[in-house]
């Protein structure tokens, strides 16, 4: 009878070099920032150990990828969840999903690194503390989806222009003649909201048109978040005559105070939202607002889980936005 040797582990090959588990993983992934001298030690070790990243060998694999994402019940959710199990499926795979519904609960760290999952996408907003450590010393890939920090160069991410999105959105409204513009975007920890912003002043900046911090208002991506920002804003002694929502559920949140005040849209207020979910569609009048590409994000960090970018390629990839025309703007009256 046969026993299989167990498998060297990223944390035993660090604590016999002396090193971080960081620096075991950088000589992996052939980082620069590396001394020689320490980079062969630890190479040594990694040969003289027979170490193998997870993957290399075919029985390795347990047909599982980790989604894990903050909550469930959004239209993004359901885009991103939708993106990942098409690729996990063309790839052979199952999806595992957890919702952390808000939770800062980090159990899922000991699900994932128990069932030996080959690999997890985070859609989910801050990554726990020591997460990224747990999941390289367990020899697990994952790759982060618009994550809430800087952007760690040793840690592939997958995200959209934000920037050049908002830029659009708001001079697509400056074009119409617009010259009060509000703006609600999300948390303001969040990249991703700071970069809308950005875009929105960017835009202000092109046009000569003067930034009024009282039209920068910070929500929570979410329709209520929408409707009391767009409260504020349209109580204002000079009120916008356009919005710009950073999501196109907050977008929701204006429509619903706009009707509540009997302003008709986009005559008397135009909006703009960011995400193009399928609600855009439905709702009346019919969002105009920026397409991030969900799926397609979504997919492309499934097929960076089961494929790790090598030495010669980016961890950082971002996705063109566009901006979608329907019927909720028009020149201000």
């Amino acid at each position: 009878m046969t026993t299989e040797r167990a498998r060297v582990t990223i944390a035993e090959i660090a604590r016999e070099a002396g090193v971080s588990e960081a620096t075991v993983s950088k000589v992996l992934n052939g980082r620069t920032e590396v001394a020689p001298a320490t980079r062969a030690r630890v190479q040594d070790l990694l040969d003289a150990r027979g170490y193998e990243r997870r993957g290399t060998r075919v029985e390795e694999r347990s047909g599982l990828i980790d989604l894990v994402i903050s909550e469930l019940n959004t239209p993004w959710s359901m885009d991103v969840l939708r993106g990942a199990e098409q690729e996990a499926r063309r790839a052979g795979a199952g999806v595992v999903v957890t919702s952390t519904e808000g939770r800062d609960d980090a159990s899922w760290l000991d699900r994932v690194t128990a069932r030996r999952s080959d690999g997890v996408l985070l859609a989910l907003a801050p990554l726990p503390s020591g997460g990224a450590r747990r999941l390289t010393a367990a020899g697990i890939p994952f790759v982060l989806m618009d994550p809430v920090g800087g952007f760690d160069p040793d840690i592939p991410t997958v995200g959209v222009t934000n920037w050049a999105g908002a830029l659009a959105a708001t001079e697509h409204l400056i074009g119409l003649g617009h010259r009060r513009i509000g703006v609600i975007t999300g948390p303001p920890e969040l990249v991703c909201s700071q970069q809308r912003v950005e875009g929105y002043r960017a835009a202000l900046g092109r046009a000569g048109l003067p930034a009024d911090d009282a039209l920068v208002r910070y929500g929570d991506f979410r329709p209520g978040g929408g409707e009391d920002q767009a409260r504020a804003l349209l109580d204002l002694p000079d009120p916008p005559t356009a919005i710009f929502a950073g999501s196109d559920l907050q977008a929701t949140g204006v429509y619903a105070e706009a009707h509540r005040r009997g302003l008709r849209l986009p005559d008397q207020l135009s909006v703009v939202g960011f995400d193009d979910v399928a609600l855009c569609e439905w709702v009346s009048p019919a969002l105009t607002t920026v397409r991030q590409p969900l799926l397609e994000m979504a997919r492309i960090a499934i097929r960076t889980v089961l494929d790790p970018p090598g030495t010669d390629q980016p961890l950082r990839i971002e996705l063109a936005t566009s901006l979608i025309t329907r019927e909720s703007t028009a020149p201000p009256r």
